[in-house]
């Protein structure tokens, strides 16, 4: 499946309206520790954690080709003369703080059909449309890993209470340990408490689930199905997309 087709579907969780506001999650994130506190931010602004130029999949912007990074702006100057305005600052999308609006949704929507592929797809996307009610929230909530070896002076390890699994080869369910920075104390650290958490029995929701479903058979119930028809529908209607190989950004 398309890249484009995946990444957009992110698109859809601004339709969850019976919610007033939510935190939306990338699937290779682990929480830590309690962020409920984020619901009570001020309404009316998306917040998220400032991104890092610093990686080579920035290689194609004009950041990575000066040396300038926003998580550290002071140290390589953005030349406003040469290069024009200071570019917006730029959140990562595998984590924010949101407010569901179908209005916001079909908005989007609208805006994106008139919006040219980019490299990093739905998260730049976002950060066009947000930028003027983006508001930063610190890198404790959405810990990119590069981080620990770009702007290590940034992060407070004891204080983080999100991580965010993105960088190359830091996948906790397939790590080996083998990619650069991958042999780093702290990154197999922070690997090892995703290992722990995944295989904590308690936190076993399979376990329940079966354990459900089997008093239900013994009661004589049966199970509800789960209806993939509205899923299968909408990937019907997304028909073919015109996309370009991005990394993963997030």
């Amino acid at each position: 499946m398309a890249y484009y087709v995946i990444n957009y579907s992110k698109l859809r969780i601004w339709e969850f309206v019976e919610y007033s506001k939510m935190i939306y999650l990338d699937g290779d994130i682990q929480v830590f520790d309690n962020i409920d506190h984020l619901f009570d931010l001020e309404d009316g602004y998306f917040y998220a954690v400032m991104d890092c130029f610093c990686e080579k999949t920035w290689s194609h912007t004009p950041q990575y080709a000066v040396g300038y990074c926003q998580q550290c702006p002071d140290k390589v100057q953005w030349r406003e003369e040469e290069m024009g305005p200071r570019p917006s600052l730029y959140f990562n999308a595998g984590m924010f703080v949101y407010e569901p609006s179908l209005a916001t949704y079909s908005d989007l929507l609208s805006g994106l059909k008139v919006t040219p592929p980019t490299p990093f797809a739905e998260q730049d996307f976002l950060n066009m449309y947000f930028r003027n009610v983006y508001k930063p929230i610190p890198n404790v909530y959405n810990l990119v890993l590069a981080m620990l070896w770009r702007h290590p002076e940034n992060v407070d390890l004891e204080k983080v209470k999100v991580v965010h699994y993105c960088a190359a080869g830091s996948k906790p369910w397939r790590y080996t340990g083998k990619e650069e920075n991958m042999q780093r104390d702290d990154i197999k650290m922070l690997v090892k408490k995703w290992q722990d958490i995944y295989e904590d029995e308690s936190l076993d929701y399979k376990k329940d689930a079966m354990a459900a479903g089997a008093a239900a058979a013994a009661a004589g119930g049966v199970a509800e199905p789960v209806n993939m028809q509205p899923f299968i529908a909408a990937l019907s209607e997304a028909g073919a997309v015109q996309y370009v190989t991005a990394p993963s950004a997030a």
